[in-house]
Protein backbone atom coordinates (compact mmCIF):
# COMPACT_ATOMS: atom_id res chain seq x y z
CA UNK A 1 0.00 0.00 0.00
CA UNK A 2 2.91 2.29 0.16
CA UNK A 3 2.34 4.01 -3.31
CA UNK A 4 -1.52 4.28 -2.67
CA UNK A 5 -2.20 7.82 -3.24
CA UNK A 6 -2.93 8.93 0.28
CA UNK A 7 -2.08 12.95 -0.28
CA UNK A 8 -4.54 12.63 -3.22
CA UNK A 9 -7.47 11.63 -1.06
CA UNK A 10 -6.57 14.28 1.47
CA UNK A 11 -6.37 16.59 -1.51
CA UNK A 12 -9.47 15.70 -2.82
CA UNK A 13 -11.50 15.77 1.02
CA UNK A 14 -10.16 19.69 1.59
CA UNK A 15 -10.70 20.85 -1.89
CA UNK A 16 -14.65 19.23 -1.38
CA UNK A 17 -15.04 20.73 2.26
CA UNK A 18 -13.54 24.61 0.62
CA UNK A 19 -16.70 23.51 -1.84
CA UNK A 20 -19.27 22.69 0.46
CA UNK A 21 -18.46 23.73 4.06
CA UNK A 22 -15.53 23.04 5.85
CA UNK A 23 -16.25 20.64 9.04
CA UNK A 24 -14.52 20.40 12.44
CA UNK A 25 -15.50 16.42 13.02
CA UNK A 26 -15.20 14.14 10.22
CA UNK A 27 -15.96 10.05 10.37
CA UNK A 28 -13.71 8.43 8.49
CA UNK A 29 -15.84 5.23 6.78
CA UNK A 30 -13.11 2.23 7.05
CA UNK A 31 -10.62 3.82 8.19
CA UNK A 32 -8.17 0.96 7.97
CA UNK A 33 -4.73 1.54 9.57
CA UNK A 34 -5.70 5.29 9.97
CA UNK A 35 -3.50 6.46 6.69
CA UNK A 36 -6.19 9.20 6.78
CA UNK A 37 -7.73 9.66 9.62
CA UNK A 38 -4.23 10.59 11.36
CA UNK A 39 -2.70 13.38 9.27
CA UNK A 40 -6.38 14.70 9.90
CA UNK A 41 -6.34 14.93 13.70
CA UNK A 42 -2.90 16.03 13.30
CA UNK A 43 -4.20 19.07 11.31
CA UNK A 44 -6.90 19.85 13.79
CA UNK A 45 -10.07 17.29 13.02
CA UNK A 46 -11.94 15.36 15.63
CA UNK A 47 -12.01 12.44 14.23
CA UNK A 48 -13.86 9.08 14.06
CA UNK A 49 -11.67 6.41 12.78
CA UNK A 50 -14.01 3.59 11.79
CA UNK A 51 -13.57 0.17 10.41
CA UNK A 52 -14.33 -3.33 10.47
CA UNK A 53 -11.19 -5.00 11.13
CA UNK A 54 -9.75 -5.41 14.83
CA UNK A 55 -6.79 -5.71 13.16
CA UNK A 56 -6.49 -2.30 11.17
CA UNK A 57 -7.57 -0.52 14.35
CA UNK A 58 -5.43 -2.02 16.53
CA UNK A 59 -2.50 -1.13 13.86
CA UNK A 60 -3.88 2.43 13.33
CA UNK A 61 -4.04 2.80 17.31
CA UNK A 62 -0.04 1.76 17.62
CA UNK A 63 0.93 4.74 14.75
CA UNK A 64 -1.69 7.68 16.57
CA UNK A 65 0.08 6.27 19.78
CA UNK A 66 3.50 7.15 18.17
CA UNK A 67 2.38 9.97 17.60
CA UNK A 68 4.44 13.03 19.49
CA UNK A 69 2.23 14.41 22.05
CA UNK A 70 3.04 18.00 21.27
CA UNK A 71 2.06 17.72 17.53
CA UNK A 72 -1.49 17.02 18.87
CA UNK A 73 -1.86 19.25 21.54
CA UNK A 74 -1.14 22.57 18.92
CA UNK A 75 -3.26 21.60 16.79
CA UNK A 76 -5.89 20.08 19.23
CA UNK A 77 -7.62 17.10 16.97
CA UNK A 78 -8.45 14.06 18.42
CA UNK A 79 -9.39 10.99 17.39
CA UNK A 80 -11.60 8.28 18.47
CA UNK A 81 -11.63 4.48 16.77
CA UNK A 82 -14.45 2.34 16.77
CA UNK A 83 -15.05 -1.16 15.51
CA UNK A 84 -18.23 -1.29 13.35
CA UNK A 85 -19.76 -2.52 10.15
CA UNK A 86 -20.31 0.39 7.59
CA UNK A 87 -23.39 -1.26 6.91
CA UNK A 88 -25.05 -0.52 9.91
CA UNK A 89 -22.34 2.35 12.06
CA UNK A 90 -23.42 4.99 14.23
CA UNK A 91 -22.05 7.71 16.74
CA UNK A 92 -23.56 9.00 19.58
CA UNK A 93 -23.69 12.47 18.09
CA UNK A 94 -23.62 13.58 14.18
CA UNK A 95 -20.70 14.85 12.20
CA UNK A 96 -19.83 17.41 9.79
CA UNK A 97 -19.02 15.30 7.14
CA UNK A 98 -18.41 11.74 6.45
CA UNK A 99 -15.23 10.57 3.91
CA UNK A 100 -15.16 6.61 3.02
CA UNK A 101 -11.80 6.51 0.27
CA UNK A 102 -9.23 3.80 -1.54
CA UNK A 103 -12.80 2.00 -2.74
CA UNK A 104 -13.65 1.21 0.46
CA UNK A 105 -17.36 1.12 -0.57
CA UNK A 106 -16.59 -1.49 -3.18
CA UNK A 107 -16.02 -4.21 -0.82
CA UNK A 108 -19.93 -4.61 -0.44
CA UNK A 109 -21.13 -6.46 -3.07
CA UNK A 110 -25.27 -6.78 -2.74
CA UNK A 111 -27.14 -3.49 -3.93
CA UNK A 112 -28.64 -3.91 -0.17
CA UNK A 113 -25.60 -3.38 1.45
CA UNK A 114 -24.52 -0.34 -0.23
CA UNK A 115 -27.98 1.64 0.29
CA UNK A 116 -27.57 0.29 3.85
CA UNK A 117 -24.34 2.14 3.90
CA UNK A 118 -25.99 5.10 2.56
CA UNK A 119 -28.71 5.23 4.81
CA UNK A 120 -26.41 4.91 8.44
CA UNK A 121 -24.50 7.54 6.92
CA UNK A 122 -27.26 9.76 6.61
CA UNK A 123 -28.42 9.33 9.66
CA UNK A 124 -24.44 9.87 10.88
CA UNK A 125 -24.44 13.34 9.31
CA UNK A 126 -25.59 16.81 10.83
CA UNK A 127 -27.82 18.82 8.54
CA UNK A 128 -26.15 20.23 5.35
CA UNK A 129 -23.12 17.63 6.34
CA UNK A 130 -21.32 16.62 3.48
CA UNK A 131 -20.37 13.04 2.34
CA UNK A 132 -17.19 12.63 0.16
CA UNK A 133 -16.26 8.99 -0.98
CA UNK A 134 -14.85 7.41 -3.94
CA UNK A 135 -15.58 3.94 -5.72
CA UNK A 136 -13.70 2.02 -8.68
CA UNK A 137 -16.13 2.55 -11.89
CA UNK A 138 -16.86 -0.68 -13.78
CA UNK A 139 -14.40 -0.19 -16.93
CA UNK A 140 -11.63 -0.49 -13.71
CA UNK A 141 -12.31 -3.73 -12.85
CA UNK A 142 -12.66 -4.28 -15.86
CA UNK A 143 -9.21 -3.63 -16.97
CA UNK A 144 -7.84 -5.20 -13.82
CA UNK A 145 -8.96 -8.83 -15.17
CA UNK A 146 -7.74 -7.83 -18.33
CA UNK A 147 -4.22 -6.77 -17.07
CA UNK A 148 -3.83 -9.69 -14.71
CA UNK A 149 -1.58 -11.25 -13.39
CA UNK A 150 0.19 -9.00 -11.65
CA UNK A 151 3.28 -9.91 -9.91
CA UNK A 152 6.07 -8.19 -7.30
CA UNK A 153 9.07 -9.23 -6.73
CA UNK A 154 11.51 -6.90 -4.19
CA UNK A 155 14.34 -8.15 -1.44
CA UNK A 156 11.93 -8.34 1.22
CA UNK A 157 8.21 -9.49 -0.39
CA UNK A 158 7.03 -10.79 -3.51
CA UNK A 159 3.38 -11.64 -4.58
CA UNK A 160 1.50 -13.11 -7.50
CA UNK A 161 -2.01 -11.63 -7.94
CA UNK A 162 -4.40 -13.04 -10.15
CA UNK A 163 -8.01 -11.93 -10.69
CA UNK A 164 -11.62 -13.63 -11.07
CA UNK A 165 -14.09 -11.47 -13.01
CA UNK A 166 -17.79 -12.19 -13.38
CA UNK A 167 -18.69 -9.51 -16.44
CA UNK A 168 -22.48 -10.12 -15.40
CA UNK A 169 -22.64 -8.47 -12.21
CA UNK A 170 -19.41 -6.75 -12.42
CA UNK A 171 -17.61 -8.88 -9.30
CA UNK A 172 -14.07 -9.66 -9.03
CA UNK A 173 -12.34 -11.53 -6.75
CA UNK A 174 -8.83 -10.95 -6.11
CA UNK A 175 -6.80 -13.63 -5.07
CA UNK A 176 -2.94 -12.58 -3.56
CA UNK A 177 0.11 -14.94 -2.55
CA UNK A 178 2.38 -13.31 -0.83
CA UNK A 179 5.74 -14.22 0.80
CA UNK A 180 7.30 -11.94 3.19
CA UNK A 181 11.19 -12.40 4.39
CA UNK A 182 10.95 -13.02 8.10
CA UNK A 183 14.01 -11.57 10.56
CA UNK A 184 15.83 -15.30 10.05
CA UNK A 185 15.48 -14.65 6.42
CA UNK A 186 13.19 -17.31 5.92
CA UNK A 187 9.92 -16.50 3.68
CA UNK A 188 6.50 -16.60 5.21
CA UNK A 189 3.81 -17.60 2.96
CA UNK A 190 0.09 -16.14 2.91
CA UNK A 191 -2.90 -15.88 0.93
CA UNK A 192 -5.50 -12.89 1.08
CA UNK A 193 -8.71 -12.85 -1.30
CA UNK A 194 -10.15 -9.61 -1.86
CA UNK A 195 -14.01 -9.59 -3.52
CA UNK A 196 -15.11 -6.39 -4.93
CA UNK A 197 -18.00 -5.08 -7.20
CA UNK A 198 -18.49 -1.67 -8.94
CA UNK A 199 -21.82 -0.60 -9.22
CA UNK A 200 -23.55 1.76 -12.24
CA UNK A 201 -22.38 5.60 -11.29
CA UNK A 202 -26.27 6.30 -11.96
CA UNK A 203 -27.54 3.68 -9.65
CA UNK A 204 -25.10 5.04 -7.22
CA UNK A 205 -26.78 8.51 -7.70
CA UNK A 206 -30.13 7.15 -7.47
CA UNK A 207 -29.31 5.22 -4.34
CA UNK A 208 -28.02 8.56 -2.60
CA UNK A 209 -30.68 9.82 -3.19
CA UNK A 210 -33.35 7.20 -1.89
CA UNK A 211 -31.54 7.82 1.48
CA UNK A 212 -32.23 10.97 1.49
CA UNK A 213 -29.38 13.52 0.46
CA UNK A 214 -30.18 16.15 -1.60
CA UNK A 215 -27.57 16.79 -3.18
CA UNK A 216 -25.40 14.50 -5.24
CA UNK A 217 -22.56 15.34 -7.73
CA UNK A 218 -20.19 13.07 -9.28
CA UNK A 219 -16.48 13.28 -10.40
CA UNK A 220 -13.49 11.25 -11.62
CA UNK A 221 -9.81 10.71 -10.79
CA UNK A 222 -8.98 13.49 -7.58
CA UNK A 223 -10.36 16.19 -9.71
CA UNK A 224 -13.46 18.12 -9.47
CA UNK A 225 -14.26 17.11 -13.01
CA UNK A 226 -17.03 15.57 -14.80
CA UNK A 227 -16.58 11.22 -14.91
CA UNK A 228 -17.28 9.83 -18.09
CA UNK A 229 -16.76 7.00 -19.70
CA UNK A 230 -12.87 6.28 -18.96
CA UNK A 231 -12.74 7.06 -15.35
CA UNK A 232 -10.77 4.70 -13.52
CA UNK A 233 -12.43 5.89 -9.89
CA UNK A 234 -15.32 7.45 -9.34
CA UNK A 235 -16.07 10.60 -6.96
CA UNK A 236 -19.41 11.44 -5.03
CA UNK A 237 -19.98 14.03 -2.63
CA UNK A 238 -23.57 14.29 -1.26
CA UNK A 239 -25.01 16.34 1.00
CA UNK A 240 -27.70 16.18 3.27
Amino acid sequence: MEDMPYADWLGFARAGWTRYGMPSSVADLGCGTGNLSIPLAKSGFHVYGIDLSSEMLSVARSKWDETPQQAIRRHAGSIRWLQQDMRSWELAEPVDSVISFCDCLNYLTEERDIEAAFRATYAALKEGGSFLFDMHSPRQLSQYAEQQPFILDERDVAYIWTCDFEQEICQIEHNLTLFVREHDARFTRFEETHCQRAYDPDWVETALRRAGFKSVERFADFQFKAADEHSQRLFFAAIK
